[in-house]
């Protein structure tokens, strides 16, 4: 126990050291390896593990979906789809700030990564918002909520990675994401509307015109009709995720030589931030694989699994004791952190609970989308702050009628599971 509690500080300290999560991991579960091992036993398990994690033929739909994201990025998707949603629904009051709502569910099914589509919002919505008289509180928390939506909304990275860090149907969280998504987005929505009617922070946009609508939006059909293939081709059992991944690329690839938005350096420069990418989130995952490993010599998973066995609580407040977890551990690191300092221990927990792991990947990827929002780290709020030079606490400020709708969604998909397992069910009765 001494020598556990001897990891799990180094652990901790490395990370207040601001030493890389994956690095951070990897150190603390060789040397713990060592020391309950000995040296040459935990190499042996250290090569075994790193092979197996990373040869995994799951892990290759990231670098696709990373690459596909960065194609459309660089073909201005961000912007047109903006564009195209403000012409359908910025005349109405709070109008603009929905459309933002709108462009950043296209924008996260195709970036996937939240940090990435709340820069991509800063910088093309934010202005356009403070263009048209809407408050800096309004429309800094408007792109910052907008970005956390690429967490849940499939293809999401996170799903992504928990679906290999604890072995689940990538293809099912993929479809099991969408209807939260959507809630999510038509929740934001809402949210907007209220504020929209009892402040003068957003105010009425320009009248509709049915032609200009229309013709801001045919260079966004082509994404949109993309993303459809992509998630249909997993829903009907077509391709698998990785399959699908490779579609998306080529199909990308396809739209934005077509509309001949993409120079040679922009896709030289796509690639190579898809490559970062990739490393950075195969190394968390194969370093993550190392720690548990770690904590199964140690047996602490084990013994875990004998308390839930054994307590006499009732299994929702233990998953109330998971979440409360997670919801902490989201006020200071990032959602890649989370998941793989997280899951070793808190999924065979969730499947000792008998609780289904697509509806706990959907349950733990809407946790750490609320953590992204939540001070101190507040990941969404820094970048937004970054990109627009709006105040901190102007922003969380704005962001705390979000947080509690957020709140409200977290509550109706534990309380009815039916929402999230609704689409996958029928995926499988097919």
């Amino acid at each position: 126990m001494l020598t556990f509690l001897a990891i799990l500080a180094l652990l901790a300290i490395l990370m207040a050291f601001r030493v890389p999560i994956a690095f951070a991991m990897g150190i603390a579960g060789t040397l713990g390896l060592a020391a309950q091992l000995g040296p040459r036993p935990a190499l042996a398990v250290l090569e075994r593990t790193f092979f197996n994690t990373s040869a995994s033929f799951i892990l290759v739909a990231i670098p696709l979906f990373i690459l596909m994201a960065e194609l459309l990025t660089a073909g201005d998707v961000t912007r047109r789809a903006i564009i195209a949603c403000q012409a359908w629904i910025g005349h109405v009051r709070g109008g603009l700030a929905m459309a933002t709502v709108a462009a950043s569910v296209i924008l996260a099914a195709l970036v996937g990564s939240s940090t990435a589509s709340t820069a991509a919002m800063s910088a093309s919505a934010y202005p356009e918002m403070r263009a048209h008289r809407y408050s800096d509180r309004l429309a800094a928390a408007v792109v910052s909520v907008g970005g956390t939506l690429a967490v849940v909304v499939p293809p999401s990275i996170v799903l992504v990675v928990y679906g290999v860090l604890t072995e689940t149907s990538i293809g099912k969280l993929f479809i099991a994401g969408i209807i939260p998504g959507l809630l999510t987005a038509a929740g934001l929505a809402m949210v907007i509307k209220i504020i929209a009617h009892s402040t003068d922070q957003a105010p009425k946009g320009e009248p509709f015109v049915l032609k200009t609508a229309v013709k801001q939006s045919r260079h966004v059909i082509p994404m949109v009709l993309l993303m459809v293939a992509v998630i249909g081709a997993i829903y009907g059992g077509i391709a698998s995720p990785s399959e699908a991944a490779a579609l998306g690329v080529m199909g990308s690839l396809v739209i934005v030589l077509a509309q001949r938005t993409l120079s040679f350096v922009q896709l030289n420069k796509s690639i190579s931030s898809a490559i970062r990418a990739t490393v950075m989130i195969v190394a968390i995952v194969a370093c993550s694989a190392i720690f548990s490993n770690y904590l199964a010599f140690t047996r602490i998973t084990h013994a875990m699994l004998e308390f839930v066995a054994t307590t006499e609580m009732r299994r929702e407040v233990l998953m109330g004791i998971i979440i409360l977890v997670l919801l902490v551990m989201g006020m200071f690191m990032d959602q890649l952190a989370i998941l793989s300092l997280a899951m070793p221990l808190a999924f065979p927990t969730a499947m000792a609970l008998d609780y289904d792991p697509v509806w706990f990947g959907i349950v733990v990827t809407k946790t750490v989308e609320i953590g992204l929002l939540t001070p101190p780290l507040g990941l969404n709020a820094y970048v937004a702050a970054a990109q627009t030079r709006v105040p901190l606490g102007t922003i969380f400020r704005g962001i705390l009628p979000f947080l509690g709708m957020e709140i409200v969604v977290l509550i109706l998909l534990l309380s009815f599971p039916e929402i999230t397992l609704f689409l996958p069910d029928l995926m499988m009765s097919r």
